[in-house]
């Protein structure tokens, strides 16, 4: 067997499916279970068959049954093999390395510039503080004492909420509840890592859609093996949310992968039959009760709380002030090369320079790159990111609420063709409501118009009312052909033939 020349990623699915199973299967169930094309599982369960001795049993009807008593011991072994299998281990093993060193990065990147200036203001206001004390005679040095004493306990409070994010992620809240009695020790949750919060933070929680084409798919073909392999154009609508342009293309696309073909009556009604994926072992009806189709869940910004992400902002703000002075007096002041110098506003860079000086040769370019540069490129973006991020989001989840509403706004339609009252179209949950709902629901039942033309009408109350009677039409020659189907016709049968018949 030559892996190289297969579909890795659907190899493995198929056969993560064939381990699950203890009686014979069918490709039709193969189908069912992974959402992959017919001809392409047709291809691989023959060479799962072969890598794992698996035993195949013809049935009457001329399908196979495909099972596996022996186990999943592959017969390919050797040192290529073997190979093979530890550089894909080492693959797999060097993305998670390589995610949790990215994430890892970003959080020191935040969190240690954040420190590091804290670091450096303290050392300044505690040089301040004793330059004061060492020769404060008169009111000036008095204030100035007074403003570093009070500017040192705002960077020990700063620092404070540093160690509670890292160790509790819970920042204003105080350390002593006990004299409220708050039993802390009861009842703090158990918090994500920071690494993955800040990371959260800027690049989100991943698509909560990712799997969609294979569920969608599933749902799909779940429906019509729950209706004798028969279904309409409308019906894929409602379970796709595709437009009735979109729909026809894409039905085309599902004929193509799984073995259907479009069929018209004698009164031009089009119906897509799909009799390959009726040829299965597992008879068992998963599809929705009714017309009850999946639905796509919306993208969330971030799975942290929105006081932890105003924190994770406010603490890159104060990165991007810091590197923006220092970048601003590494390039206006320069080099420290006088006592007078060390004064007033530059008196924090000043103090940077001269630490600086003792582990670089030139530390004026460690200064503007380390403390001038790089925090206020990385703050840059630790902004940028969310932000494009987030309108995205939004947009992305207009697009999501828009499906939606159009899967069951066109399933009232089908389900009560005769009389559609689009104020009865009012879903509650989020996920169905994009924003001007009113004004898009007018456009989909316009959209909709475009496959069957309705009827309209005015209520008494002045409401508009809609009727589709050949979407009644083509419902009821639908009902009236699966009802003819004989599904008998696809039962396997007894078997004929097995691999495994030592007789």
């Amino acid at each position: 067997m030559k892996h190289n020349k297969i579909d890795e990623r659907s190899y493995k699915k198929i056969i993560d499916v064939l381990k699950t199973q203890k009686q014979g299967i069918t490709v039709a169930d193969i189908t069912t279970k992974t959402a992959l094309p017919l001809d392409k599982v047709k291809e691989l369960v023959v060479v799962a068959s072969d890598e794992y001795s698996g035993r195949m049993e013809v049935t009457e009807s001329g399908e196979i049954l495909y099972s596996f008593p022996r186990g999943f011991k592959s017969k390919y072994r050797g040192l290529g093999v073997t190979l093979k299998k530890v550089l894909h281990a080492v693959k797999q093993g060097a993305k998670v390395v390589g995610m949790w060193l990215f994430k890892a990065w970003i959080m020191l990147m935040l969190i240690g510039y954040f420190v590091l200036f804290m670091a450096i203001a303290l050392i300044a206001l505690l040089a301040s503080v004793a330059f004061s004390a060492a020769g404060s005679s008169d009111n000036r040095s008095n204030s100035r004492r007074n403003d570093g004493i009070g500017g040192f306990y705002l960077v020990s409070y700063i620092l404070d909420l540093i160690i509670r994010i890292w160790f509790y992620s819970e920042l204003t809240k105080s350390i002593d509840r006990s004299g409220y009695g708050y039993n802390y020790r009861e009842t703090k949750p158990k918090g994500r890592p920071l690494h993955h919060a800040v990371f959260s933070f800027v690049f989100g929680d991943g698509d909560p859609n990712a799997d969609w084409e294979s569920r969608e798919k599933k749902a799909v073909i779940s429906y019509i093996q729950a209706n004798k392999g028969v279904i309409s154009l409308p019906e894929f609508m409602i379970l796709t949310g595709a437009a009735p342009q979109d729909a026809e293309q894409k039905i085309t696309r599902y004929c193509v992968e799984f073995g259907g073909m479009p069929e018209a009556t004698e009164d031009g009604t089009v119906l897509y039959r799909f009799e390959a994926l009726l040829l299965r072992a597992d008879t068992k009806d998963r599809s929705f009760s009714g017309l009850s189709a999946p639905i796509k869940r919306l993208h969330v910004f971030s799975r942290n709380s929105n006081k932890m992400n105003s924190w994770f902002a406010i603490i890159n703000g104060v990165n991007f002030v810091f590197g923006s002075y220092f970048l601003f007096f590494a390039n206006t002041l320069g080099p420290i090369v006088s006592n007078t110098q060390v004064r007033g506003s530059s008196y924090l860079y000043a103090i940077a320079y001269v630490l600086f000086s003792g582990f670089f040769n030139n530390p004026l370019a460690a200064v503007t790159i380390i403390l001038g540069f790089v925090p206020v490129v990385f703050a840059i973006l630790f902004y940028l990111i969310p932000a494009l991020r987030y309108i995205q989001l939004n947009k992305t989840n207009e697009q999501i609420k828009l499906e939606n509403l159009r899967k069951t706004l066109y399933q009232q339609v089908w389900e009560h063709p005769q009389l559609v009252h689009l104020e009865d179209v009012n879903p509650a949950a989020e996920e169905y409501r994009p924003q001007d709902f009113k004004r898009k629901t007018d456009l989909l039942i316009k959209e909709l118009g475009t496959y069957s033309i309705p009827e309209v009408k005015l209520s008494d109350d002045g409401t508009t009312l809609y009727s589709f009677p050949e979407l009644e039409r083509e419902k009821l020659v639908i009902y009236k052909i699966r009802s003819q189907v004989d599904a008998s016709q696809f039962k396997l049968g007894n078997t004929i033939f097995d691999s495994h018949d030592k007789t």
